[in-house]
């Protein structure tokens, strides 16, 4: 089967998903950035597994519907809560919300206790990441430390045209977000910061108040072999990954990750791997049919991919079968992305259906 890259895939499936968050798990020693200020680790029914949900906001969902989904993920015991970012869902969106990712994230934090939240991922291009940075500590602050940032340089080039957002070189964008992150990492470590970039400068920026956490987790999520994978290895704390066209791609590009980290003498260990899945869990054929089809009418006819050749459309015990091999390869964070508008259900029947045979 061909490899895709992510943008490819998005824009053939009319899906775009990215969120790390799963059960928390007693058995893995967390670290600052996986455990809220004040709390202990949550006791999860998995232990060394993490699961989580990925909001698509500009899916059309309303502020109530998603506090719904993150009161209900909490309370299954999922580890957090990711939401992409983006400004809409395509040149037919008029009526069709898409709330802003930041401000979404921010409004859920006082409605949760736990559940981590963050972005999968944030566009750089979209803000300055100096004012990124301000936006990241602030939620950090509000949610008592359970900030997730996730970052990647953008693709979506129909909304930079819409909204008048330079769209330069794809090689452009990753020297941006190489850039990007230097910024947002100063910013949040040093009392002054300076950065003599190329894109971006800062001269003695001061950002206070710091982030919570001492500093929050790094996501960069891609799969280029040659520019983004080396960006994942030199500042990444956790990497991301789509599993769309083979296993087979997945680990090769592990492989060729952990090739990064031996040039850069990077502890290829210290990089959280997590992966993407769209997931459909059904008990047969004509069900999984019914869902993916009331998905795709809830999005204009552009349906949520999943792969049933992959294992991540089907039964629950085909699920835990994937999962475990999955992990096998080194992942231990899965974000999934269900059925629009059958995300709550989905949540049970996950956790009731295939965290069992997980644990």
């Amino acid at each position: 089967m061909r490899d895709i890259s992510r943008r490819k895939f998005l824009k053939e499936a009319g899906t775009v998903v990215a969120g790390v968050a799963g059960l928390q798990a007693a058995t893995s020693t967390p670290s600052e950035a996986e455990t809220p200020v004040g709390q202990a680790a949550q006791e999860g029914p998995a232990p060394g597994w993490r699961f989580g949900i990925q909001i698509e906001p500009q899916f059309g969902f309303t502020y109530d519907e998603v506090a719904q989904i993150a009161k209900e993920a909490e309370r299954l015991g999922f580890y957090g809560l990711w939401a992409s970012d983006h400004l809409f869902w395509d040149a037919r969106s008029e009526q069709r919300n898409c709330l802003e990712a930041w401000t979404l994230l921010t409004a859920l934090a006082p409605v949760t206790t736990r559940l981590r939240l963050g972005t999968l991922v944030t566009c750089n291009s979209y803000r300055p990441p100096s004012i990124l940075a301000k936006i990241a500590a602030s939620l950090d602050h509000l949610s008592n430390g359970r900030l997730e940032f996730g970052i990647g340089a953008g693709w979506k080039e129909l909304e930079y045209r819409a909204y008048g957002i330079p769209f330069p070189s794809i090689g452009t964008r990753l020297a941006q977000l190489e850039e990007a992150v230097q910024v947002v990492r100063l910013l949040w470590t040093q009392e002054r910061a300076s950065f003599p970039g190329t894109h971006y400068q800062l001269q003695e920026a001061l950002c206070a108040p710091k982030p919570v956490q001492q500093p929050p987790r790094i996501w960069i999520a891609g799969g280029g072999e040659k520019v983004m994978l080396r960006i994942v290895a030199q500042y990444a704390n956790g990497w991301n990954i789509l599993l769309r066209s083979s296993v087979e791609t997945v680990k090769r590009k592990t492989d060729i990750l952990r090739r990064h980290c031996d040039a850069l003498k990077r502890d290829f260990s210290a990089i959280e791997k997590s992966l993407f899945l769209a997931v459909v869990l059904a008990e047969d054929e004509k069900e999984l049919k019914r869902r993916e089809a009331e998905s795709a009418q809830a999005l204009g006819g552009r349906g949520l991919w999943a792969s049933r050749e992959l294992g991540t459309a089907g039964t629950p015990e085909r699920l835990a079968e994937t999962l475990r091999g999955l992990q096998a390869l080194g992942f231990r964070h899965f974000q999934m992305v269900f059925p629009y508008k059958q995300e709550q259900e989905m949540l049970q029947r996950f956790a009731e259906l295939v965290v069992p045979q997980l644990s």
